[in-house]
């Protein structure tokens, strides 16, 4: 009963005005292995730009099996992930063991700071353009991107602490050995990231349904195609850490083959990206 009370609640939220626009993001929120809507929003995010070198970057991935980037694993990604707690980094490995062994995911054990945050990327991620970076180190999140010089990612998922509320424009002051101790003392308000994203370039174009994570787009990629203004006045979203949208069984990985619908015979199979896999899936749903 409670989830369908919790279905209910969002299914009228999104039929809110507020809503209504199909540019904004949050209309396109599923859960397959993110914490709550991301996947979804994730997804739709690259039907509107596209990818380019199907890679990503997440620092702080728990255990393997609830992250933002397990879902583009499994859909023919690679990438790295970087978690500072050596329990998750042993889960990760035993989980995803098939993509390690595949060399399509490589796993990390560090603890994030300013000072080596380059260094890491530096030493397992070539220069330049990737698809996304995900950061959700419960603590640091806006100095850790505010360092980031290596990589030029094309989209950048973030925590953001939805106490601050717009205008606040706030961050935790840096300390290296931050940990978080369940409090509301930790990250950055979606303002001071939205002014951050600025400064390199990039454009806030959504927050997830329950006010965890920021959404940003590379400035010259965003226009068109997302909500504007690209403020956090007009992005935010209220915490709703209550709303968890479960998707029905208890969360786990092992190996999957990814399938689908056969390419047009312009195409060699042998030649085929996953994009152009990706470009003959479904649309995703209004």
């Amino acid at each position: 009963m409670i989830s369908i009370a919790l279905q209910r609640y969002w299914e009228e939220t999104i039929a809110t005005p507020r809503y209504a626009d199909k540019k904004r993001l949050l209309r396109y929120g599923q859960k397959a292995y993110s914490q709550h809507d991301e996947d979804g929003i994730i997804a739709e995010i690259f039907r509107r730009i596209g990818a380019t070198t199907n890679r990503f970057v997440e620092f702080g991935v728990g255990s393997g099996i609830e992250n933002n980037t397990l879902a583009l694993l499994v859909s023919g990604w690679s990438g790295l992930w970087v978690d500072g707690n050596p329990d998750n980094v042993e889960q990760s490995r035993k989980f995803l063991r098939t993509y390690l062994d595949a060399g399509r995911l490589q796993i990390e054990h560090s603890f994030i700071t300013r000072e080596n945050v380059n260094g890491l990327l530096e030493a397992f991620c070539p220069p330049g353009e990737l698809d996304l970076l995900s950061i959700d180190i419960d603590g640091n999140e806006y100095w850790i991107w505010e360092q980031i010089h290596h990589i030029a990612p094309r989209v950048v998922v973030i925590e953001y602490n939805a106490t601050w509320f717009p205008p606040l424009s706030l961050t935790i002051a840096y300390r290296d050995s931050f940990v978080w101790d369940g409090s509301n003392y930790v990250g950055a308000s979606l303002k001071a990231l939205e002014i951050l994203g600025a400064q390199k370039d990039y454009s806030l174009v959504g927050c997830g349904f329950a006010g965890i994570n920021a959404f940003f787009v590379r400035s010259d990629l965003a226009e068109q195609h997302f909500l504007a203004p690209f403020t956090a006045e007009n992005h935010f979203e209220p915490a709703r850490y209550w709303m968890y949208r479960a998707s029905g069984h208890r969360a786990s990985i092992g190996e999957l083959q990814l399938v689908s619908t056969p390419l047009p015979a312009r195409i060699s199979p042998a030649k085929a990206s996953i994009n152009d896999y990706r470009n003959h899936l479904p649309s995703p749903r209004a």
